[in-house]
């Protein structure tokens, strides 16, 4: 019977057929590195594709609201410029209401209660006119009575001429009917007055009056 030969150890190191790594397919892949760069090359796609959404919205919120705040203050301009409007037309009124009742003070005034029209036309006025008319009116108010004239003024036109902050001239035309007793009667007389109108705290009151051609 023929004895079987076993290999020696250092034949069968000679003989075995080494196995390697990198032509193995299964045994690459388990092996393969986190580092791989097949591995590495897809995270840096999502963070570039992430970032531009992000862009997106960061400037649509900053756009959104610079038109808020462009928005918010185009729209408090316009009022107050509205406000401004409405408070120098206030003001335009005020100075020709005035003009215009002073007018009439001046040129409705009855014998009969000449003291309480005279003292209404200088509670409507101030400054110089109030001092020359205060010291005139105790010998117009006896000329007035002595008489016994009645006049009443209408006022038939008025409009601001001129104006700034604490004062303004407003031109005036009445019609005035006069009548005295024991003279016949007259026939009504059309006057043009410049009135000055001027702020006196809360108020406005007649400072000068002018009579004009």
């Amino acid at each position: 019977m023929p004895v079987e030969t076993i290999p020696d150890q250092g034949e069968l190191s000679e003989s075995t057929p080494e196995v390697d790594v990198a032509d193995s397919g299964e045994t690459a892949e388990h092996f393969a590195s986190p580092e791989d760069e097949s591995v590495v090359v897809d995270a840096p796609d999502e963070t570039r594709s992430a970032k531009p959404r992000m862009s997106h919205v960061r400037w649509a919120t900053i756009a959104g609201f610079l038109l808020v705040v462009a928005l918010g203050g185009l729209t408090g301009w316009l009022g107050y410029r509205a406000y401004q409007s409405h408070q120098t037309e206030e003001q335009r009124n005020l100075f020709v209401q005035v003009g215009r009742q002073g007018a009439v003070n001046l040129t409705t005034i009855d014998w009969q209660h000449a003291d309480r029209d005279v003292h209404r036309i200088l509670d409507s006025a101030t400054g110089t006119f109030y001092d020359d008319f205060q010291k005139r009116s105790g010998p117009f108010i006896d000329v007035v009575k002595k008489a016994q004239s009645k006049s009443e003024g209408k006022v038939t036109e008025a409009a601001l001429e001129s104006g700034t902050d604490d004062h303004g001239q407003v031109l005036v035309a009445v019609t005035v009917n006069t009548s005295n007793a024991g003279a016949p009667e007259q026939q009504p007389r059309s006057w043009r007055m410049r009135i000055t109108v001027q702020k006196v705290d809360d108020e406005a009151k007649v400072s000068n009056v002018e009579f004009v051609p």
